[in-house]
This record gives C-alpha cells, sequence and structure tokens, in this order.
C-alpha cells in the first residue's frame, strides 16, 4: 500500500461526503423543477460510491484497532485514540518504574538487614553472586 493510494481514498471519500452533503441540502429544500440535479447528484454519488470500491484492493493490509471505530461512534475525534493510547502508556510506563524502583529500594535495603543478621552467610551468597562490595 502506497500513501498515494490513502490519498487518493481520501480523496473520493471527501468528494463523496461532499455529493451526500449536496443531496442533504436539494432534499431539505425540495423543488420538482430540481428533480433532475438530484438526479445528477445521486447518480454522482453512485459512481463514487463504484470508485471507492475499485480502491478497496490498494488499502486492505490497513488495519484499524477496533477502538477508534468506538470513538468514532460516541463523536470523539479519532485521532484522539492514539493520542489517549500514548498517554495511557506513559501512566503505565511511571508505574512500572516506580515498583522497580520500590523493588531495588526493598532488596537494598534486605541485603543490609540480612547482611547485619547473617554476616557469613551473606558473604558466600555475595562470593557466588560475584558481588564483593559490601552492603551498607
Amino acid at each position: 500500500m502506497t500513501s498515494q493510494a490513502l490519498e487518493n481514498l481520501e480523496a473520493q471519500l471527501e468528494t463523496f461526503i461532499e455529493n451526500i452533503r449536496q443531496i442533504k441540502i436539494i432534499v431539505g429544500d425540495f423543488q420538482p423543477q430540481g428533480q433532475n440535479v438530484l438526479n445528477q447528484k445521486i447518480q454522482t454519488v453512485v459512481s463514487g460510491l463504484q470508485e471507492i470500491d475499485k480502491l478497496k484492493s490498494q488499502v486492505q493490509d490497513v488495519h484499524v484497532p477496533l477502538e477508534v471505530f468506538d470513538y468514532i461512534d460516541s463523536g470523539r475525534n479519532p485521532q484522539l485514540y492514539t493520542k489517549d493510547c500514548m498517554e495511557k502508556a506513559m501512566n503505565k510506563n511511571e508505574t512500572v518504574r516506580g515498583k522497580i524502583d520500590a523493588y531495588r529500594r526493598f532488596r537494598a535495603h534486605l541485603m543490609v538487614e540480612l547482611t547485619s543478621v547473617f554476616p557469613a552467610e551473606m558473604a558466600k551468597y555475595r562470593a557466588i553472586r560475584g558481588d564483593e562490595r559490601p552492603m551498607s
């Protein structure tokens, strides 16, 4: 898939949306003499759908997370999905970083306490682990 294919699809969709908007205006204030214009617009919409259908093979490998559709259904901007995912990832990262730091502090404190209670065993443990630095 190329960016050109996406740009073509985007242009076709924008044209389609504009034609639908124009049909809405025509139908909203329908006059019998406007029937030909309405028929032409409907034919344009059908042609536009055919063009969009032709483009589908070029963009089949695009995978959209289902949550994006939830954003659209709830009236939210789908571009906010990426922002929200990044914020969630950053918050989770901070939480995990805090846990890692807490475990490191706990391990250091545990090693100090174990060394004060079991100095010989802890010396052997540090020798086995290759950690010869004294615990403070």
